[in-house]
């Protein structure tokens, strides 16, 4: 009885906490709604226009440092803090490589976090070694692809190794999100490796969307949401455990 008596309550503390999550994912929902109905132009670039693009990722940094605490500042709430910083940058289009420099450190942050002993995992996931491949093949051949056309540009000399080693990092990025087999972390990964490879196809003009600024921004904010949600959900479990484990010593 008290075995059923605690898995009906460990229930209902889920649901009230899967909606204690969804009213702190509000402030995203409306900031993201602010964001494409404003639809502010490239062209138009102004501090308002930063603040405006970089608030949905903000809205999700403070999701996960009010549920995961000060020690996430070092982890995804670093990275997020840092994307929002390369969403700043990229509203000017000649601070294109600092706003990488900027999502490559997020991604390097996001890497490291996945590693850490809350993402471990004993059981087998026999397709991992397939994914990471194809995660590899897919990254070097968009590469390898789109090297003539950063030749092109006149900043190609820095582009080319820039951009090489900026695919290199989000792919172990997606690796490691891989890894964890998590869900919205694997997801949320792959998500944003596709609004990168689209900002990566237009900026250098191999191929011509009449609605990119769209797909990129709606890629790009569900996997921010999906990694930051999988972020607090890690932690929700892994705090569960540890209140199981007291209970049973």
């Amino acid at each position: 009885m008290d075995i059923l008596e605690t898995s009906e309550y460990d229930r209902r503390k889920r649901r009230n906490t899967s909606c204690v999550l969804f009213l702190y994912l509000l402030p995203f929902f409306a900031s993201c709604t602010v964001f494409f109905y404003m639809w502010i132009p490239d062209s138009a670039p102004s501090l308002l226009a930063a603040g405006i693009k970089a608030a949905p990722i903000l809205s999700l940094a403070l999701l996960v440092f009010s549920y995961n605490g000060g020690w996430s500042l070092m982890g995804v709430t670093g990275g997020l803090l840092l994307s929002a910083g390369g969403d700043c940058c990229l509203v000017w289009p000649q601070l294109f490589i600092h706003g990488m420099g900027c999502f490559a450190l997020a991604h390097i942050v996001y890497a490291v976090t996945f590693l850490t002993p809350r993402y471990s995992t004993t059981s087998s996931f026999s397709s991992r070694y397939v994914i990471y491949l194809v995660l590899w093949l897919i990254g070097g051949g968009l590469y390898v692809y789109l090297v003539p056309f950063l030749r092109l540009d006149p900043d190609g000399e820095v582009l080319v190794p820039a951009i090489g080693g900026y695919v290199m990092l989000i792919v172990i990025m997606a690796t490691m999100a891989t890894r964890t087999r998590r869900p919205l972390l694997m997801l949320g990964s792959l998500v944003f490796m596709a609004s990168d490879l689209t900002i990566a196809l237009t900026k250098f003009n191999v191929v011509d969307l009449e609605y990119k600024k769209h797909i990129i921004m709606v890629t790009y904010y569900l996997a921010q949401m999906m990694i930051a949600v999988g972020d607090v959900k890690a932690m929700m479990e892994a705090n569960a455990d540890d209140i199981l484990k007291w209970k049973r010593s």
